[in-house]
């Protein structure tokens, strides 16, 4: 890595972040959630799927996760609605909800309006992978249990490697899973943060210290009490903790470096996509932050900011072009996604394929 590269990484770890956390908490404050209706200059990307459940050829898919509570009276009757409930699993720094706003930001009230039933567990906003996976699963458990037995596993970011953990602990219960913008290999931008705890010490400790702290934050914040290992997020997500983690958790995995993995594995379909933008918005502060984390990477030079696209490669690979960032996947920062990308449908999209594939 370049002095110049890592001096601007280091400005960004010491300046941008905590600027970033900041002003994203009193924005949360500051502005009330809003619904956002797509426009029909839209382009929607997601990955239309044929009555068989067939790729089409088009845009991506996702999914959304809200509690299943009441649908709105106007919802569709069965026109997304799969024979098994949909579990979103936040990543690194999530949550359910904070001042009333969804991790997921509005695709939540989006899915539920077209009868999607959904549901956004919390876990461990900083923590180990397998340690979150254990706080998902008695969640997981009592929801198929009211559920019909089973749950879509839909997980963003570090959710990528939640979600694998149940599926490998629980096979039984898992109708399918989706890792949407997953490290499943790993993050550049991990692997940086953890050798500068050798190279840059100070740095290292500060940053460290800090996302400690916001993890505290988070908890207070969400009304949690959820326990916070900043260091076991970085060694998860680092390339040598990613491929730690495959060893024991291998469904699906592309074993070549940029391929695809098993479709299905004991009877689970997996399914992934990203994005490899950064920029959708240039007054948008998590965009600019991702344009800055991007240059943490060396390897994988198509990354969304602080995946690769080739690490986010798991089972069927849905799309792994789409013109979005780490954040517009999930709709944040409060909907500023690009103007071209109706991020709704691509979950939409999504789950008509899991519905047509019978789950």
């Amino acid at each position: 890595m370049t002095f110049r590269r890592a001096s601007w990484l280091t400005f960004g770890a010491l300046i941008g972040l905590p600027l970033f956390y900041v002003l994203s908490t009193i924005a949360v404050v500051a502005w009330r959630v809003h619904q956002v209706s797509p426009t029909s200059e839209q382009a929607a990307l997601a990955l239309p799927v044929d009555h068989t459940g067939a790729l089409a050829a088009a845009p991506a898919a996702g999914l959304q996760v809200a509690h299943a509570a009441e649908a709105p009276a106007s919802a569709p009757s069965g026109a997304y609605r799969t024979r098994y409930p949909v579990v979103l699993v936040h990543g690194m720094m999530g949550f359910e909800s904070v001042f009333g706003m969804s991790y997921w930001y509005d695709l939540v009230p989006r899915l539920k309006a077209q009868g999607v039933e959904v549901f956004t567990p919390a876990v461990s906003s900083f923590n180990d992978s397998e340690l979150r996976g254990a706080q998902l699963l008695p969640q997981v458990e009592a929801i198929a249990r009211a559920h019909g037995g089973k749950v879509h596993l839909i997980g963003h970011s570090q959710g990528s490697q939640t979600a694998r953990y149940v599926a490998a602990r629980r096979p039984d219960l898992v109708a399918s899973v989706t890792a949407i913008a997953g490290p499943n290999k790993g993050s550049e931008v991990a692997d940086w943060l953890v050798s500068a705890q050798t190279e840059h010490p100070m740095l290292s400790a500060a940053v460290l210290g800090l996302g400690q702290w916001l993890g505290g934050r988070i908890n207070a914040m969400a009304g949690t009490d959820l326990p916070i290992d900043i260091h076991a997020t970085l060694k998860a997500l680092s390339t040598p903790g990613a491929a730690a983690f495959n060893q024991r958790y291998p469904a699906a995995v592309p074993a070549t470096p940029c391929g695809e993995g098993e479709h299905v594995v004991k009877g689970i379909p997996y399914y992934s996509f990203t994005g490899v933008a950064q920029v959708g918005r240039w007054y948008s502060l998590a965009d600019q932050m991702m344009l800055l984390t991007s240059l943490a990477f060396t390897k994988d030079r198509d990354n969304d900011g602080l995946v690769g696209r080739c690490s986010s490669h798991l089972g069927q690979v849905l799309r792994d072009d789409l013109p979005l960032n780490h954040f517009h996947v999930v709709r944040q920062l409060f909907g500023f996604t690009p103007d071209t990308v109706d991020v709704g449908e691509i979950y939409l999209g999504h789950i008509q394929r899991l519905k047509a594939a019978g789950g």
